[in-house]
Formats: structure tokens, sequence, C-alpha cells
């Protein structure tokens, strides 16, 4: 009714910017008193992670020489690792609140993007021969920004798990009551802790009267249930595409309640795409 925050706002010191001529803010706001539901810490090429020592060692020479100095550290010229990127947090998947239980359910995803603004008159050279990476003309400025991910040749990321997770905040303390990873990264899913590192997620989660939160999104199209009260997994099962969409659900005309999902794939990320729409009845 106001806009008034219920957790106090302060302004904090932020890393400026070493782009010449460019001033960046020197503070932004930060909440107080509530948990951030994605962590917020600096890091270096020496803090990189990997499945194996060989992993770890292609990790840490990718990002060698670019800066972090923890959130809103700004692009440069020398290179910065942002974190938790922007494909991080909870993106475009929004969140679903239990209004009964004074809950947010959100899924998050932790990737670092390794960003480098190019000068406009070298930009053409360099484009050329980074082929895989991701570029935006930014015309009207001085540079061309170069976008990748921190993660290895397999798109095994290069920060520690979990890569994608499922919290419930409670919103009457600013405390996470629950966290849990959320998908199967594919290229090790073969591996027994793979569950425990979670995976890129792109879709929200519903929460029924029941309490069980429903959410697909994931990249291993698998389509599953949890315990709001937990964070249990309940029920998981195989979709035709990866459900990145939010599911909807419906009471029919003869009483039975539905969960509906639109499971299409995303095909910017390599997945394969379909045209699928699929029903679950509730019991």
């Amino acid at each position: 009714e106001t806009g008034r925050p219920f957790f106090p706002i302060e302004e904090r010191a932020v890393p400026r910017s070493s782009v010449p001529g460019e001033e960046a803010s020197p503070t932004q706001p930060f909440p107080t008193g509530i948990d951030a539901i994605v962590p917020m810490h600096s890091l270096t090429a020496d803090s990189a992670w990997g499945v194996t020592e060989a992993d770890r060692g292609a990790c840490r020479d990718r990002a060698r020489g670019y800066r972090n100095e923890g959130i809103y550290t700004p692009p440069s010229v020398d290179g910065t690792i942002v974190f938790p990127g922007n494909v991080g947090g909870s993106n475009w998947s929004g969140g679903a609140v239990d209004p009964t239980r004074g809950l947010l359910i959100a899924n998050t995803n932790r990737f670092a993007a390794l960003i480098r603004l190019i000068p406009r008159d070298s930009a053409q050279a360099v484009v050329g021969q980074r082929l895989q990476r991701e570029y935006g003309a930014q015309r009207g400025t001085p540079y061309v920004i170069e976008r990748d991910y921190w993660w290895t040749a397999q798109r095994v990321p290069c920060t520690r798990p979990p890569w994608g997770a499922l919290t419930a905040l409670d919103l009457s303390t600013g405390r996470v009551r629950w966290e849990v990873p959320l998908g199967v990264h594919p290229a090790l899913a073969g591996r027994p802790e793979a569950r425990q590192y979670g995976m890129l997620n792109l879709g929200g989660a519903i929460v029924t009267a029941g309490g069980v939160v429903f959410i697909g999104a994931t990249m291993d199209a698998m389509f599953r249930a949890f315990d709001v009260e937990t964070g249990r997994l309940l029920w998981e099962t195989p979709v035709p595409y990866s459900a990145t969409a939010t599911p909807m659900t419906y009471r029919a005309a003869n009483g039975k309640q539905y969960v509906v999902v639109s499971a299409g794939g995303y095909g910017r990320v390599g997945m394969p795409t379909g045209d699928h729409v699929v029903a679950f009845a509730l019991p």
C-alpha cells in the first residue's frame, strides 16, 4: 500500500569502475535483516572449482586476470567475473508465494559470467577470433562487450555448487527456511553426487493450497514436486523436453485437480526443443 520496505535498506560502498572516463555510483542499496537467496561473495581465478583437478586448472586459466570484488563489480577492459551472472539469481522465473505459511519459494541460478569491454576500434579483429562467445554492439559507446560463461568445455560451471537451487524464504523473519539443489547436469548425471550440484533452471514454481511446490525449469527435462514445509522431494517424472515455463493448476468440472506445464526446451543453451504441453492429475 505504501511502498515502504519491510526490511531496512542501507547504502553501501561498491567497486568503482576502472574504465577511463566512466564514473560508477560509489554506493548501491542493500536490504538488511533478510537472507540473500543467492550467496554474495567475491570470486577470483584461484577460487575456481572443478569436478577434477584438470577441470579446476582449466577454469582457473580461463579467468586469470579477471576482477571480481563482490556484487556490483562493473565491466572492465581487463575483464570482470560477474556473479551470479546475467542468467543468475531469480532471473525471469520469478517466485511463488504461499500466503498461508508466509513463504516465498524461488528457484535461482548461480552462474558466473566472464565480461570484457573491447575498444571499438579493435573489436572486429577480436570478434573474428572468438566465435563461440556473445557480443553486444553497444552502439554509441567506445566499447563492444564480450560475454562468456565461466564453465568448462562440457558446460560445467567453474564455481562451487549448487549451480541451481530451490529456496524457501520466511517472509516474516527474513530467514531462509530451507534450500535444496535443483536439477542434474546432463554431463554429470552418472556421478553419485550429481543431485547435490543442481543445474541451470529457467521457469518458475507454483505452490498449491495442499502444500506442494511444482516446478519444471531444469535442463534435465524433469518435472518435480516438493514439500513446501521442508523442501523434501515428493515426486519427479521426465517430460518430453525441459519445462522452461511456470506451471499452472486448475480444477475441472469433475472436481479433479490438474497441473499443466509447457515442456518445449530452450535452444539457446543447446537443449533440444519441441512443442509439448503436459498435464498431470493430482491424486
